[in-house]
Parts: C-alpha cells; structure tokens; sequence
C-alpha cells in the first residue's frame, strides 16, 4: 500500500526535523517551553475546532459509526484501567502509568485523516472526521480525569472539574460541533485566520515531539514503552473491527474505523502530560516507537480489517 507509506513518511521526516533542532546549537534551548504553550492553548485547539466546523457528514450511518467507536473507548478505557494494579506491582509511578493510559488510548486523527484522504478521498475524511466528532471530547475527558487523578497535581474533584472545563482541547472540540451543526457558518475572514493558525499546528506538535524523544528509551524500550505500543497498535484496532463487524458495518466503513484506530498515539498528549504532570519522557519514548511500528502495523491492520469486512 505505497499511498499509507507515502501519507507515513513525512510524519518521520518532521519528529527527526524536532530531534535535529532540539539539539542545534543555533537553537536557543529557552524557546521549547512556550512553543508548547501556544501549540497546546491556541494551535491545536484551532485545528480541531476547524476540521469538525468544516467536515461533511452527510450519507455516513451516523448512529452505528458513533455507537462502534465510543463502544471501543470505553472497553479500551476499562482495559487500562484493569492494569493498573499491575504497574503498581511492577513499581511504575503514578505519572507513569497515565503515559501508559494516554498513549494506549489517544489516537493521532491528523495521520488518519492524511491516510483516509489517500485511501478514500472525501469519503474517508468525511469518516475520520465524524470518529473525531464522536470521541475526541470522550477522549480528552477521560485522559484529563486520569492526569488530574494520578498526576503530580493537585487531586480533587473542584481540581478536575477545572481542568475539564478549561481544556482547550474540548473547547476546541464543543466549539467546532457547535459550528458544523448551526444555521449558519463562520464569517468567512475569521475562518481564514483560523486555518492560517490550524495549518501550523500539526507540523509544530510533530517537532515538538521530535524534541522531547527519547531516542535510547526507543532502541531499548522497556515494559513501560512495550505495554501501551502492543495495547495501541494491536489491541485498540482488535476490538474496533470486532465491534464493528459485530454491529453489522462492511466495506471501507470497517476498513476507515480500523484505520483510526490503528494509528499511533497523538502528538498533542505530550504537550498534555508536560502541563499536567505525566511522564512526558516516558510518552515521548512511546510515541516513539509507536510510531516507528506503525510504518508496518498500519499496513497489516488495513489489510487485514479490508478482507475481513469485504472491502
């Protein structure tokens, strides 16, 4: 499948661009810190808030589409939970383990979408996007809930609902719904000053993971990286395509849900457990090698969920 390695490769070539620049002596090392700040508050929020404002759901079976893919959240989200006392028996901290739980259950959708464009054009964005729509916000919600909980934060319930409701990213999320359901569109010069600020998001949250890897943690990864890689890469898109062959869906409907979950972790739950207290190396060493997998996972897991489902 030459357009998946295709949509692949650049991904790798932007992270090496953000391991190269994290350490050029050009580089003042003072900057790193607030292009986090700005990816996290303002770029990513806007790239979500757009891709949801702008995406066409029309002739997609909603209703299943959406029942499969927060179905598969919740089974992963009850899976990860149910190791727990595992990482604790092994030793790993509480920081630790919600890089576990976030790189195990978040999905980068801006590789899907770039795969879904190559593999099935309008129809296929149109697909990843309603998954988007569906369990992003599920997402950030239950991501959110562990890093407050397990975090090196304050823990409380006022805490976490003020995490909750100040998250950029779900505010991104609700705002873009809010959009693409309404009467009417965005005017249309605040439209393009938003996509002039979306469109840097993606490449600077792939540099801004390139310059937190941690390249020895990769090439000799422990329990704590293979864990969530196998449970990502493997399991998530297992139990995606099991759900939906199950609820009765066929053809490039299967192939596109496997696709989303087949990806490797998203960029932007680095920047999440920097601001949060997670194990931001531990994540980094993850998306890693998830990442580096995925070149051969994604493939598989295309072909495999194609045959199956008649596609």
């Amino acid at each position: 499948m030459i357009p998946i390695f295709e949509s692949i490769v650049p991904i790798f070539l932007i992270v090496l661009l953000g391991v190269v620049l994290k350490r050029a002596p050009v580089i003042d090392q003072s900057v790193w810190p607030g292009l986090e700040t700005i990816g996290y508050y303002v770029l990513f929020p806007a790239l979500l808030f757009l891709t949801l404002a702008r995406a066409d759901f029309a002739g997609l079976e909603l209703g299943t589409v959406a029942i499969v893919s927060l179905i598969a959240v919740a089974v992963m989200t009850v899976l990860l939970l149910a190791i727990y006392p595992l990482t604790r028996l092994r030793g790993w901290s509480d920081a630790s383990y919600t890089s576990v739980f976030q790189t195990a259950s978040r999905w980068n959708a801006f590789i899907a979408l770039a795969i879904a464009e190559k593999i099935s054009g309008p129809e296929g964005l149109a697909l990843v996007a309603l998954v988007m729509a569906v369990i992003i916000i599920p997402l950030n919600l239950i991501n959110v809930a562990m890093l407050v909980w397990f975090g090196t934060g304050a823990r409380s319930v006022s805490s976490l609902a003020k995490r909750i409701i100040g998250n950029p990213l779900i505010l991104g999320c609700i705002g873009g719904i809010a959009v693409n359901v309404a009467p009417f569109g965005i005017y249309q010069p605040v439209e393009q000053a938003v996509d002039l600020i979306a469109r840097s998001s993606l490449g600077l949250g792939l540099v801004m993971v390139g310059a937190g890897l941690k390249i020895s943690d990769a090439l000799r990864p422990g329990p704590a990286v293979i864990l969530p890689t196998a449970l990502k890469l493997i399991a998530f898109p297992v139990i995606m395509v099991g759900l939906a062959l199950g609820f009765g869906l066929s053809g490039e409907t299967v192939t596109i849900l496997a696709l989303c979950a087949a990806v490797p972790t998203a960029m932007n739950g680095y920047l999440l457990a920097r601001q949060m207290g997670g194990d931001a190396p531990l994540y980094a060493a993850v998306a890693t090698l998830q990442t580096v997998f995925s070149f051969l996972t994604i493939p598989a897991v295309l072909w495999v969920s194609a045959q199956l489902a008649g596609g």
